[in-house]
Formats: structure tokens, sequence, C-alpha cells
């Protein structure tokens, strides 16, 4: 019997080798230089993480964490970063794994600057299998909630992305201008560039940062400039007069 390949967030831990050389700074001072790094996924998690020879990361830099992990995390040790009176707590991990007994993680965001080649990378690792394509339709899309119409349109541009839903981007003139606001909210991606929000006022809610748009992204991904994305997560979306059904990601929000 054929099996159906599922592509998304793994239950299982999984690491592959990387070639590329890795680097992480906090307050000025190298705490991870590799030319050996792995790439890790972690249970339940779509993007990956780098884990490194413990020869390659500052340990000295390192003290045990106070805090502990789940039972059911593949965790393993904590460290918690210093450097100069700058505290990271749980920046820093072993897995209980024996292939990955002699790596320690680092959390990403627990650093100030993550540097692949010369090149500084923003937001996660940039996974080996992800891809994503930009591609002009003319479906018709309509994007409600509550019964509202927030946006219509018969050209969208859909981006199809690596384990995650399509994003029907959209043009500004598309969109109900009466309904939205921009936000303070800024994002990175290292696949598409420094994205920009949009909150959305119904029924007197005020749902912040529901929408996005990239207003210069990245060289690999001309296609979007100034489009505009909702969460499917978190709209109502009919495309071709059929309604999709709300995926269920790390961008879900309980009403």
């Amino acid at each position: 019997m054929a099996q159906r390949r599922e592509i998304g967030p793994g239950a299982q831990l999984r690491y592959e080798p990387s070639s590329r050389w890795v680097r992480g700074e906090l307050g000025g001072e190298t705490v991870v230089d590799s030319r050996e790094p792995l790439l890790v996924w972690e249970p339940g998690r779509i993007v990956p993480l780098y884990c490194f020879p413990r020869r390659d990361v500052r340990m000295e830099l390192l003290r045990p964490a106070t805090s502990a992990e789940r039972s059911d995390s593949p965790r393993d040790r904590l460290w918690t970063a210093e450097v100069d009176g700058r505290v990271e707590d749980s920046a820093a991990w072993s897995y209980a794994d024996p292939d990955l007994a002699d790596y320690v993680a680092l959390r990403w965001d627990a650093l100030d600057a993550w540097y692949e080649e010369d090149e500084e990378v923003f937001g996660h690792p940039r996974d080996p299998h992800h891809r994503i394509d930009v591609l002009p339709s003319s479906r018709r899309v309509r994007v409600e909630l509550e019964g509202e119409l927030l946006a219509e349109s018969a050209h969208p541009h859909l981006l199809f992305e690596t384990g995650l839903p399509i994003r029907f981007y959209l043009a500004e003139d598309d969109i109900r201008a009466d309904l939205v606001g921009p936000s303070e909210t800024h994002t990175r991606c290292p696949y598409k560039g420094v994205a920009s929000y949009w909150s959305v006022r119904v029924a007197d809610q005020l749902l912040e940062d529901l929408a996005w748009f990239y207003p210069d992204p990245v060289p690999e991904a001309p296609k979007i400039r100034g489009l505009i994305a909702f969460y499917n997560e978190r709209v109502d979306l009919i495309v071709d007069g059929r309604p999709h059904d709300r995926p269920h990601t790390q961008w879900s929000r309980s009403k």
C-alpha cells in the first residue's frame, strides 16, 4: 500500500549534519564558533535549531540553570548564559539522546546575533529542505471574520511554503481600509525578510497583528513585495466559492 507523505512537524527528534560555518554572539562575545554544527528538529517543531559539538561552545560562559524541562521533553541538562552581567536563563541545553550526548544546543533568541558564513541570519536557522514558491493566480479569494468581509481579490498571489498552510497575498486595494490599521509589530523571516503587521477591528474588537506584509523582501522572494496576507488560522477564507478549513499551527489562537 502506498503511504501518504506527511509534511510538517515530526513526532521524533531528528538531526542532520550541516556544512555551514555558524557563529553566535552575546554581549559582544562569541559564544559559539563551529564548522560542524547539526540541524536539529525537535518533536512538534517546524523550524530547526542548531546543535554544536561541545568543544565549539564557550562552556565557561554557561552555568547550570535553575529551571527544569518537562518530563516529556527531549532536552536534558539546561544552562544559563552570562556575559558581563547579561543573563539569559535556559539559553543552552543538551539532549538525552545518545547520538547527541556530546552536543550543546543554544536558544536562538538568547543570543544577540547569528551568522552563517559571513551573512547575519534572523529568526531561526535556514532549513535546507524548505522551499518557497510564489505564484500569481486567478482564484477568487474572500477573507471574512465574524461574517464581516475583510478583503476580496480575483488576482491573489499564492505563497506555497514547505510544511505551512498556503498563504494568500492580496493587493492593498483589495483590503477593507476602514477595518485595518498599522501595527508596531515587526518580525524577521530568514526566507522572506522583515515583516510589518496590520491589526483589524471587527465588531468593536481589535484583533492585533492579523495580517502582515513584506515592504522590502529578500531578493529570493520579490513577488510578495507590498502584498498583504491574513492568518488562515484566524480568519475565514473562501477560495473560488469554497470555504477553507482553518489550519492548526503555532499561529492559531483560541477565542
